[in-house]
């Protein structure tokens, strides 16, 4: 049995009163966790065990407005702010952490395109014309269900941020034709449409990082290919397969930026690589609430007998306590400060709390198996499902801990434009 501890009755990861959430927030937040427990949980493990994408998960998400949580208002979703959204996240990724995942590659579509897009700053021919092209994605995800993806990674340096894409779009009459393959692409064969970051490049034209283009490619365009296999150690519901694209056309109208909006997003609001992390801290938070109640003698699907009366048991529950309470408060402060043009000290606080979220929520699951003991081992209970999960969060781009380690340091050390003599 796979269902979530007592799942029903969990508390908020973040409790309104504590973090002085507002009502609509928490409420929000309170509708995740709930269907988290309700939905996502009792699913989870026959979704990680066959390799499956939930796409059940995501059309019973629909009615409950989560598909449109990050739709503006005005357009029929529930407009929820960047912190919501990731506090939302993070009670989906306590009970699925490949739903929470994917779910975050859908939900972007609609955040890039609507809040953020709207801190940024554009031409007014470029607003105008961007506010009218979105209104007809948030009616296909608000009125139909459609499900978006956001294939980033290529294998090479791109997805870092530090070349262009190599998928590119040759500016034609009325549209794009876009050529090119994406890897690790979440969503793959069940998403509607494909959020496709490439390059916008003309013929005989230098390709460039500003000339990023963010395009939603329909699944059954013409030149569309799913190909390859997907059997990895964790996250193994998020179903990344391969994404081949040849001679696809794409008309305007799915810009889902306007020209070099999204470089300008890139560099001037860069909280926006921080959503992969909301899923991580529901992992987190998924393993101490498994221990917790695994030494309570209160774990389904194991005997119920206590064993919190042993010290060394009561030592690593507080050790797993302080490893949790640090990390939730530095990443509530990060994610909180999102914006546009942030200072020095927000962007290196949002490279910390992309770490830590990420190396702690493996951790937090190490320390629970040897706590837990040989059961923990066992595929019928979720902790080593969440211990595969969240080993290789560390690894996913743009903001692997590797590269939150070298930018924290560079840029503590040095101003904008200081070189070494």
């Amino acid at each position: 049995m796979n269902a979530p501890i007592d799942a029903h009755d969990h508390a908020a990861i973040f409790a309104p009163d504590a973090f002085r959430l507002g009502e609509e927030e928490a409420a929000l937040i309170a509708k995740a966790r709930r269907f988290g427990a309700r939905v996502l949980a009792p699913r989870a493990a026959k979704h990680d065990r066959d390799a499956t994408f939930p796409i059940e998960n995501f059309r019973d998400m629909h009615p409950e407005g989560l598909l449109g949580i990050c739709v503006p208002k005005q357009h029929g979703g529930s407009g929820a702010s960047f912190r919501t959204y990731c506090l939302a996240a993070a009670e989906l990724g306590r009970y699925c952490g490949a739903t929470a995942l994917s779910w975050n590659m859908h939900v972007c579509s609609t955040l890039w395109t609507g809040a953020l897009a709207d801190d940024l700053e554009m031409s007014a021919q470029d607003r105008a014309e961007h506010n009218a092209r979105r209104p007809a994605h948030y009616r296909r995800i608000i009125a139909d269900g459609a499900i978006y993806s956001q294939p980033f990674s290529e294998g090479g340096a791109a997805a870092a941020g530090v070349v262009a894409f190599g998928t590119e779009a040759r500016p034609v009459e009325g549209g794009f034709i876009v050529n090119g393959k994406k890897i690790f692409a979440s969503l793959s064969g069940a998403a509607d449409y494909y959020g496709v970051l490439c390059t916008e490049r003309a013929v005989a034209e230098a390709a460039s990082r500003r000339n990023t283009l963010y395009l939603a490619i329909p699944a059954n365009a013409p030149g569309v290919q799913v190909v390859g296999d997907w059997d990895p150690l964790g996250m193994r519901g998020t179903v990344s397969r391969t994404l081949l694209f040849k001679d696809v056309l794409v008309p305007a109208a799915e810009m889902l930026m306007p020209h070099g909006v999204y470089f300008q997003a890139a560099t001037r609001w860069p909280h926006m690589f921080l959503t992969l992390s909301p899923t991580y801290m529901g992992l987190a938070q998924a393993a101490y609430d498994f221990t917790v109640a695994y030494l309570r003698g209160e774990a389904p699907g194991t005997p119920p007998v206590k064993r919190r009366m042993f010290p060394t048991k009561q030592i690593a529950v507080a050790e797993m306590r302080i490893m949790l309470e640090q990390t939730k408060a530095l990443w509530f402060q990060a994610i909180t400060e999102a914006r546009a043009n942030p200072g020095k000290e927000l962007v290196l606080r949002a490279y910390a709390a992309q770490h830590t979220v990420m190396e702690s929520a493996n951790a937090i699951a190490v320390k629970a198996i040897r706590t837990c003991g040989g059961q923990a081992m066992l595929k019928s209970l979720p902790l080593e499902r969440i211990y595969r999960d969240s080993r290789c969060g560390s690894l996913m781009l743009p903001w692997t801990a590797e590269i939150c380690v070298d930018r924290i340091g560079r840029e503590a050390l040095y101003q904008p434009g200081e070189k070494d003599e």
